[in-house]
């Protein structure tokens, strides 16, 4: 059943650019599960090796401040759709089957398209083609076996299993390079949302602890081996972009990377003396913010840094832009097409994010400084990141930022469908089970700094 959507936001997709059939680009969606923004090198991580996520950023552009949802299942609704969740979220681990996605719109310019990786979007086996998806490889599709050591996964909707010490972000990776090599003749769109870095926190085949006979997302769990899990997902995007450059794509091949959320809770990452605390789950910036890289080659400029706001609405209208798609009258979406600011240009950027997170009941818009939550709690989150004391008494700058701010949370104020909202909550669960070994989160440690 479709469900009413009021009040909607226009995409704002700039009409000179148009890609002709010739020149559409390819584009590729990277998505890394449960990575934060401080664990990139790039980004003044410390902690982690991220040589190949570096190279990619130096051959094109590294964003500051984009912001995802908090949480793995409202991101990823929020990202294909280009709609905040308060729109059109229903419940964990669901895809409403009415909703159209950025893969809808690039099938049909005529795109090929594919999905590797995780899915969590519900569990009809025909979901990734339903959604526009013309091939998939996916983890928790239909079920939910171990993903790393020995996994289940799901190839177009067929279950099989691995019991030969295969790794599963191996065996995703490798149908990742064959859909590249299949349709290196036409434009495709390839949706890359990694199993990796997510726990459990288990040995990957490059860990001295690997043991390809390990069964299940208890054995050797550890955060120990979450450096080695960050390394190996930096891998694997080195071995996609040898790829598209192996195959002579790499010129015209739109590759977008970002996390789906804040990195897993206890896990500490170091930004030279800083040692930041994952926020998965947490409305506070380490929930949030998360890396986001883009290189286009023959068209962004490299090495630069772009210190405007994104958030996950704004990915299916550049997408659309740059593959010359418009999106049609009276179908708008909530996001912002970056694409005149991949192209070194000041395009059209944000003046605020907004999140609501129906799982924790928080709404908030913010800007680079200031966030406003929607029970009025008002924080300088640039000073105070830890968001320990309200704003109180603000000067003329928070005064018009409030003001700015609140006339963004009164957009949506009546913007969540009756139909929505009995099931505002449900279905969540995250993580049930043993903490793994090493220290446990701490129930406001975010961004904790240790001398």
């Amino acid at each position: 059943m479709k469900h009413p959507i009021s009040f909607l936001l226009p995409c704002l997709l700039c009409l000179p650019w148009s890609a002709t059939a010739a020149d559409k680009p390819n584009i590729v969606l990277v998505l890394a599960d449960d990575l934060g923004y401080e664990c990139i090198g790039v980004n003044g991580g410390t902690s982690y090796q991220t040589p190949h996520l570096d190279k990619l950023a130096a051959s094109g552009m590294r964003f500051e401040h984009c912001h995802s949802q908090p949480l793995c299942t409202p991101t990823r609704v929020q990202l294909m759709t280009g709609f905040y969740n308060v729109r059109n979220y229903t419940r964990f681990g669901e895809l409403d089957r009415a909703q159209t996605t950025f893969a809808h719109r690039l099938k049909q310019a005529g795109y090929a398209t594919g999905i590797f990786g995780k899915w969590q979007l519900g569990q009809q086996p025909d979901a990734p083609r339903h959604f526009g998806f013309d091939e998939a490889c996916l983890w928790q599709h239909t079920r939910r076996p171990p993903r790393y050591a020995n996994p289940g996964l799901e190839f177009n909707g067929a279950e099989k299993d691995f019991t030969h010490g295969e790794y599963g972000p191996d065996v995703v990776h490798e149908q990742v390079l064959a859909f590249v090599a299949n349709h290196k003749t036409r434009p495709f769109l390839l949706y890359y949302p990694m199993i990796l870095t997510h726990s459990p926190y288990q040995p990957t085949p490059d860990s001295a602890g690997w043991d390809p006979k390990a069964k299940g997302e208890k054995v050797n769990n550890d955060r120990k081996y979450f450096a080695d899990m960050v390394r190996y997902m930096d891998k694997h995007i080195g071995s996609l972009v040898a790829s598209l450059e192996k195959h002579g794509l790499r010129e015209n091949t739109l590759i977008m990377f970002l996390g789906d959320n804040g990195t897993g809770g206890g896990v500490e990452s170091r930004m030279g003396e800083r040692v930041i605390m994952g926020g998965k789950g947490q409305s506070k910036a380490g929930g949030t913010h998360v890396p986001f890289i883009a290189s286009w080659p023959a068209v962004i400029p490299a090495g630069r840094v772009n210190a405007g706001l994104v958030d996950t609405t704004d990915f299916l209208p550049t997408m659309c832009e740059a593959a010359g798609v418009l999106l049609p009258d009276g179908q708008p979406c909530d996001g912002h097409s970056l694409l005149e600011q991949l192209r070194g240009r000041k395009g059209q950027p944000r003046e605020w994010i907004y999140v609501w997170h129906p799982t924790r009941e928080r709404e908030f818009a913010a800007d680079q400084r200031f966030k406003l939550y929607a029970d009025g709690q008002m924080f300088d989150y640039a000073a105070d990141a830890f968001e320990t004391e309200p704003l109180k008494t603000a000067g003329a700058e928070a005064v018009a930022a409030r003001a700015k701010l609140q006339a963004a949370l009164d957009r949506f104020k009546d913007a969540r469908p009756a139909a929505l909202k009995a099931s505002d909550g449900a279905g969540y669960q995250q993580n049930a089970g043993k903490q793994p070994k090493g220290r446990r989160a701490g129930k406001s440690s975010e961004g904790k700094i240790l001398k």
